[in-house]
C-alpha cells in the first residue's frame, strides 16, 4: 500500500541527496508538487528551459546541487544546450520532467514529442530513467546521484500516472498564487535618446576590461570572444563558452547567486538577442554583485559578421531597463567603459553596459584547453577560494 504521496516523497529524495536550488517551469501535472517545491527549497522560477540549464550551470560550479523540475515539452529546447555546455565540460545536472503525451493525454500537441522522447534522449546520448508508476519513484534518487557523480545530465522521464492517485492538494491549498492585493504593476524605466559612433573593435573593450580585472569572476560568450579573452588576460576565473549560445549571462546569474564576488559577462548583441529572457530572470533575481558587459558590433562575429537586429532595430540598454535593470550605462571608448565598470563596481548593484563597437576580429589563436580541462581548471580555482 503506498503511503506517502508521491509529491512529499519527491521532496523527500531532493533533500536526502542535497538539492539545495530548484529551477522550474510549471506543468499542470506536477501543480501540487511545484508549491511544495518552493516551500522546502530557494527556487528559480524560469522563463525558458535554456535559461535554466546556464543558471544551474553556475549554480554548480560556484559548489550547489542545484535540478530542474520542468515539463518534458521543454526537453526539445534543452538538447542543445545539455550537449554543448553540461556533457562537454561535464556540468551534472538532475532533471525531474513531467512526461507528457503518453498516459492519458488530453493535448494533441504534446503527443509527438511525447512518444518520441526516450528515442530522442537515446540518440542524444543523454541518460534517462523512466518513471511511470508511484513505486518507482525511488528511482529518482538514483537519478539525482548519478549526474553528481558521472558529472552530466540525467533525466527522470516521470509518467503522469505517478501522481494519479495522490491525495496531495498543495496547489488548492495555496490557492491563487497572484494574489489579487499584488496585482498592482509597477515599471520603472529610464528612456533616452542617445547615439554613439563605434570607434573601437571588440577585442580593444575585451582588454580595457580585462585590464581592470583582480579576484573578479568571469563567463566570455564563444567563439572568437572567448580566443581574444584568453590572448589577452588568461586567468583561472576565466570561465570560457564553448558553445551554448546565448547562455553566457544565464552561467553568471548562477554562479552571481552563489558567490559574493563580482560576476562579470562579456555577453554579445547576437547572444542576447538569441536568448532574451535572460535579462528578464537576471532583473528579476537582482544579484548585487552581477556586472552585464553587452559587447555590441550589430554582427554574429564568429560565423562571418552577419548583421543582428541591434545594428538597426533594436537598443540593447533601452531592452536591459525595460526588463527591470535599473543601473545601465552606453559607452563607444575603452576610457568610457573602464569609468562605466569602476562606477558600477564601486555600487555593488546589478548593473548592464552597452559597449558600442565596430564588427571585427583579431586573429587570436584557439584556447589550448579542452573544455573539460577549462571548465576543471575554473571551478577548482572557485573552491580554492572559496568565493
Amino acid at each position: 500500500m503506498y503511503v506517502v504521496n508521491p509529491e512529499e516523497e519527491v521532496i523527500e529524495i531532493m533533500k536526502k541527496t542535497g538539492i539545495d536550488l530548484a529551477a522550474t517551469l510549471p506543468c499542470d501535472r506536477i501543480k501540487n508538487l511545484l508549491p511544495l517545491v518552493s516551500e522546502n527549497f530557494p527556487e528559480i522560477k524560469l522563463t525558458r528551459e535554456e535559461n535554466g540549464v546556464g543558471i544551474c550551470a553556475g549554480i554548480y560550479l560556484a559548489g550547489g546541487k542545484p535540478m530542474m523540475l520542468i515539463q518534458s515539452t521543454g526537453l526539445g529546447n534543452m538538447i542543445n544546450a545539455l550537449e554543448s555546455l553540461n556533457v562537454i565540460c561535464k556540468i551534472p545536472l538532475p532533471i525531474l520532467t513531467s512526461w507528457r503525451g503518453v498516459y492519458k493525454e488530453g493535448i494533441e500537441a504534446q503527443v509527438p514529442l511525447g512518444i518520441c522522447l526516450p528515442a530522442i534522449l537515446e540518440g542524444a546520448g543523454l541518460a534517462y530513467t523512466i518513471i511511470d508508476e508511484a513505486e518507482r519513484l525511488p528511482l529518482l534518487e538514483n537519478v539525482i546521484l548519478d549526474a553528481f557523480e558521472n558529472s552530466r545530465p540525467h533525466i527522470a522521464l516521470v509518467s503522469p500516472k505517478v501522481w494519479e492517485a495522490s491525495e496531495c492538494c498543495a496547489w488548492q491549498a495555496a490557492g491563487l498564487p497572484i494574489k489579487p492585493e499584488i496585482m498592482e504593476r509597477i515599471c520603472r524605466f529610464s528612456l533616452k535618446s542617445e547615439t554613439l559612433k563605434p570607434v573601437i573593435l571588440r577585442n580593444d573593450a575585451i582588454c580595457a576590461i580585462a585590464s581592470e580585472l583582480d579576484d573578479e569572476i568571469t563567463v566570455t560568450n564563444l567563439g572568437v570572444p572567448c580566443k581574444e579573452l584568453y590572448a589577452c588576460r588568461d586567468r583561472e576565473l576565466n570561465f570560457y563558452m564553448f558553445g551554448s549560445m546565448g547562455l553566457v549571462s544565464s552561467i553568471g546569474l548562477g554562479l552571481a547567486l552563489r558567490s559574493e564576488k563580482t560576476v562579470v559577462t562579456f555577453d554579445g548583441d547576437g547572444s542576447l538577442l538569441m536568448n532574451p529572457n535572460t535579462l528578464l530572470e537576471i532583473a528579476k533575481e537582482a544579484p548585487k554583485n552581477l556586472i552585464i558587459i553587452a559587447l555590441d558590433n550589430g554582427a554574429y562575429g564568429s560565423t562571418g559578421s552577419q548583421e543582428t537586429c541591434a545594428l538597426r532595430y533594436i537598443d540593447l540598454e533601452i531592452f536591459a531597463n525595460a526588463c527591470g535593470i535599473q543601473n545601465t550605462a552606453k559607452v563607444n571608448s575603452k576610457e568610457g567603459l573602464i569609468e562605466a565598470f569602476r562606477k558600477f563596481k564601486a555600487m555593488k548593484e546589478l548593473s548592464f553596459i552597452h559597449v558600442i563597437l565596430k564588427p571585427g576580429n583579431t586573429n587570436a589563436p584557439n584556447i589550448p584547453m579542452s573544455p573539460e580541462e577549462a571548465t576543471k581548471r575554473f571551478k577548482e580555482a572557485l573552491d580554492a577560494k572559496k568565493l
